[in-house]
C-alpha cells in the first residue's frame, strides 16, 4: 500500500487550520506524533499562545490492560485553558480513546471555550463518538495494521505501516 507523503499532508492541514486561528487559539499536541505536528503548525501559523503538550498515559481507559508506556513524558499546558479555543493535534485518529483521554486531561486544567481536533490521518474504526474537524487524509486499513508517524534526524516526517502483532511483541 502506498502511503501519502506526511510532509504534504501537514502543509495541507496547516492551510485548512489557518482560517480558524484567532488571538486566543492555542495548539496542544498529544505525544509523540501529535507534538511533532503541533510544533510545526505552531511555528507556521504564528500562534501567539505557547504550545501545549499532553501525555495521556494516565488518562487512558485501557491503562490496566496495556500498562504504562516506557517513555511517559510530562504534560505541559503553559497557558490559561479556561476560556481558550484549543486545537488538539494528534497524528492518527483510530478508536477515539486517545482523544477522549486528552479531553479529560485538558478539563483538569480548566474549561476551554472550544476544542477542535486536527489529525494527520483518520483511519476509521471509531469506538467513541469522536470526529476530527481537520484531517490530512482518510485511509482505510485492516484491523491488524498499525500506522505510525515517524520523525527523521532531519526533522522530516513520514508514515510507516506495521503489522500489529509484530509491534505488540
Amino acid at each position: 500500500m502506498q502511503l501519502p507523503d506526511a510532509e504534504i499532508l501537514l502543509t495541507n492541514l496547516i492551510g485548512e487550520i489557518q482560517s480558524e486561528i484567532s488571538g486566543d487559539t492555542a495548539l496542544v499536541g498529544i505525544y509523540t506524533g501529535g507534538v511533532w505536528l503541533a510544533e510545526r503548525m505552531h511555528q507556521s501559523l504564528g500562534i501567539t499562545l505557547p504550545l501545549g503538550t499532553l501525555d495521556v498515559s494516565f488518562y487512558r481507559d485501557d491503562f490496566e490492560q496495556i500498562g504504562l508506556h516506557p517513555q511517559v513524558k510530562p504534560s505541559d499546558i503553559p497557558f490559561e485553558v479556561e476560556g481558550s479555543h484549543i486545537i488538539l493535534v494528534d497524528d492518527v485518529l483510530y478508536t477515539g480513546r486517545t482523544i477522549r483521554a486528552a479531553i479529560n486531561e485538558l478539563f483538569d486544567y480548566g474549561r476551554p471555550a472550544s476544542i477542535l481536533l486536527a489529525t494527520l490521518i483518520d483511519r476509521g474504526g471509531r469506538e467513541m463518538p469522536i470526529t476530527a474537524q481537520f484531517v490530512g487524509a482518510t485511509i482505510v486499513l485492516p484491523e491488524n495494521k498499525m500506522l505510525a508517524l515517524e520523525q527523521g534526524n532531519d526533522g522530516k516526517l513520514n508514515l510507516s505501516l506495521y503489522n500489529k502483532s509484530s509491534v505488540e511483541q
